[in-house]
């Protein structure tokens, strides 16, 4: 499989909607598509007026099985970028704890 960045800009109005499309991106992943697509991360963008995007590492089987995915969760797609390579200078930090 091949990893890929997926950019989707202002895709919720609200964390909450972007927590309800994160369960349905794990369960068609998980539970429909196993073999084709598997969500390694994604990070939250904040994009003005509540909104935020994200973008996402996934490893799929081709650009195709990431726009299904995206179909069957209801997820947008704005760009899918495939990735070249992986340079780590340091760790993503942890959170810090609440």
């Amino acid at each position: 499989m091949q990893q890929y960045v997926i950019l989707r800009r202002s895709g919720w109005q609200s964390p909450a909607e972007l927590e309800e499309a994160a369960g349905r991106s794990s369960r068609v992943g998980d539970e429909e598509m196993s073999d084709d697509i598997r969500w390694i991360r994604s990070y939250v963008l904040e994009e003005g007026g509540g909104s935020v995007g994200t973008v996402c590492i996934y490893e799929a089987s081709s650009p195709e099985a990431i726009r299904e995915h995206a179909s069957r969760a209801d997820l947008p797609v704005d760009e899918i970028i495939p990735i070249a390579d992986t340079v780590i200078v340091r760790p993503d930090p942890q959170p810090a704890s609440a």
